[in-house]
């Protein structure tokens, strides 16, 4: 298994960036009590990565605070650092099996989270930044209790090919994927944000102006081409706050 560039320097800055993520979770309302997992992968096969630990309220966690866990030691998964049963069912398989899920993000987040417990419900072309997820959206509308199965990954890993970067998971949550921290919290980010306008817009009970399809698909591809590091500046700037505000999430 081959640790990703200069393994110690890199652990060292994803631990930090992912601690990140977790902070700022907190802070715009996307977990859940000491629920939810984020993860990010530190071997080119997705076999060792972070992940947080059981019982840390993503507002305190710390970077030193995060498991490194390797899908081929035992007591990573059954050990006195053991992490939460139904973390290690999805995140362990997926970075494994989806090359393009360097990080996962999984929360309960308010309005995703309700959007999802709509019966046969579609992600709306309703805005620009929903256009930003055309066609990157799966579903999984059978809820079948918690992911406490060892096979629970490999079949949620088989929903997210075919380009898909976000799953909902009906009467659940949702999970995001991507290659970087950055980019895959940008895109929670995005999408509570999207889910969040769909729910306000569907309460006003009016008909919905929908974006046309071919529209939809132009707005994604520019989004995917922004001739900037978008999703990198808006995580240095979190960063930066937390610099100021709150440096301890480095530690």
């Amino acid at each position: 298994m081959t640790i990703l560039d200069d393994g110690v320097a890199l652990e060292s800055r994803l631990r930090i960036e992912l601690t990140a993520a977790f902070r700022w979770a907190a802070r715009l309302g996307l977990h859940e009590s000491i629920a939810n997992h984020f993860s990010v992968a530190l071997s080119n096969d997705g076999r060792q990565f972070l992940l947080n630990p059981v019982g840390r309220q993503f507002s305190r966690l710390r970077a030193s605070e995060l498991l490194r866990l390797d899908v081929d030691q035992p007591d990573s998964y059954s050990g006195p650092q053991a992490p939460d049963p139904t973390a290690w069912h999805l995140h362990a398989e997926l970075h494994q099996r989806l090359p393009q899920a360097r990080c996962i993000l999984h929360t309960h987040m308010r309005h995703a989270t309700a959007l999802a417990c709509l019966q046969d419900f579609e992600f709306l072309m309703l805005d620009q930044n929903a256009c930003r997820f055309y066609q990157r959206v799966a579903y999984d509308r059978d809820y079948a209790g918690m992911a406490l199965e060892a096979t629970e990954g490999a079949r949620v890993a088989a929903l997210l090919s075919n380009g898909k970067s976000v799953l909902f998971m009906g009467n659940h949550g949702v999970i995001v994927i991507g290659p970087s921290v950055a980019q895959a919290f940008d895109e929670l980010y995005y999408l509570e944000k999207a889910a969040e306008l769909q729910v306000l817009a569907m309460s006003t009970g009016r008909p919905l102006s929908l974006i046309p399809n071919t529209v939809a698909a132009q707005t994604c591809a520019q989004w995917q081409a922004y001739p900037t590091r978008f999703s990198e500046m808006h995580l240095n700037e979190l960063m930066a706050i937390l610099d100021d505000e709150a440096p301890s999430y480095k530690t």
